[in-house]
């Protein structure tokens, strides 16, 4: 958002892959849109919400059918429902992937240094794709030659690859809110190489939380590899001396329920958009939602922050 809000707006991105060609049919957008309750594409996570709950709906009834007996809950089109809805939602998180733009060098470098010095552990909520790419170039993310892994193998996600063994001392990075690199194959969860990935891209997993945020706790629940990665962050929190939280909006309860009790021992850095509100009032909500000891640093673009 700081380097081009417009871009990585969420509204946007519904939209303009609403309006691409050959990634729902008109069937698939009327479907959705009788769901949404008006003709076009969503407009807020409140009416992605609406797709999650109808979505999930259809799994239940779904999973308790009998195709072999050619009895189902569902009609032939509320069987395409759901899976027309997770393309769209993989699109949307994949139009955040495809942008042509890089994070500042300024901004960027000390980062990278950061983490080559310390193998500080890097938690990313949705569109983390400018941090993923900048540290697969710079080797920080490198399989287990780099200096933070995230359990992803030639052959599939293994929560056992992120144990520590053989004198390893490397950090995590987690996808905390999946990515729409991850897809499944036969039971096992690959990770895509990021130059494979666009919009035509078909092969697509249910390891994205894009949803309102009293439901992304079901969606991470749900998948093997996004469950992992929330259990080691409870471990690196515990190892960690300071935790920054950097361009988060406060909004998300599962994560502040897990930080909370850190923040009476650890240090806690929040760093904000001074657009956001005024110093005291957002010192006062972070105060409430993590804890008393926050320390607030506000800027009016974050990416001038690099005191890591």
């Amino acid at each position: 958002m700081a380097i081009n809000p417009r871009a990585f707006s969420l509204s946007t991105a519904l939209q303009e892959v609403w309006d691409e060609e050959h990634i729902l049919t008109d069937d698939d957008k009327k479907l959705i849109s009788k769901c949404i309750r008006h003709d076009g594409a969503p407009r807020s996570e409140d009416e992605l919400d609406v797709l999650h709950l109808s979505v999930a709906s259809c799994d239940l009834l779904e999973s308790i059918a009998e195709p072999e007996h050619n009895i189902h809950w569902l009609s032939e089109i509320g069987r395409r429902f759901p899976v027309a809805t997770r393309n769209y939602i993989h699109k949307v998180s994949s139009y955040f992937h495809g942008r042509n733009v890089s994070l500042p060098e300024f901004f960027a470098d000390p980062l990278v240094e950061f983490v080559r010095e310390t193998k500080s552990h890097v938690a990313t909520l949705n569109y983390d794709s400018l941090i993923y790419d900048r540290f697969i170039e710079s080797g920080i993310l490198n399989g287990y030659n780099g200096f933070l892994i995230d359990g992803m193998l030639d052959s599939g996600f293994s929560e056992n690859a992120l144990e520590r063994r053989h004198g390893n001392n490397f950090g995590y990075y987690m996808h905390l809110h999946g990515s729409p690199l991850f897809y499944d194959d036969n039971g096992v969860t690959r990770k895509l190489s990021r130059y494979y990935l666009n919009v035509n891209q078909q092969e697509h997993g249910r390891h994205i939380v894009l949803t309102h945020v009293k439901h992304k706790v079901s969606v991470i629940n749900s998948s093997e590899v996004l469950s992992a990665y929330w259990r080691y962050l409870g471990f690196c929190l515990g190892e960690s001396d300071e935790i920054i939280l950097f361009g988060y909006s406060g909004l998300d309860k599962h994560l502040n329920k897990l930080l909370q009790p850190y923040s009476e021992t650890r240090c806690v850095r929040v760093v904000e958009w001074d657009g956001t509100g005024k110093n005291a009032e957002r010192l006062s909500f972070w105060r409430g939602v993590i804890g008393r000891k926050v320390e607030l640093l506000q800027f009016e673009s974050i990416l001038n922050f690099n005191e890591w």
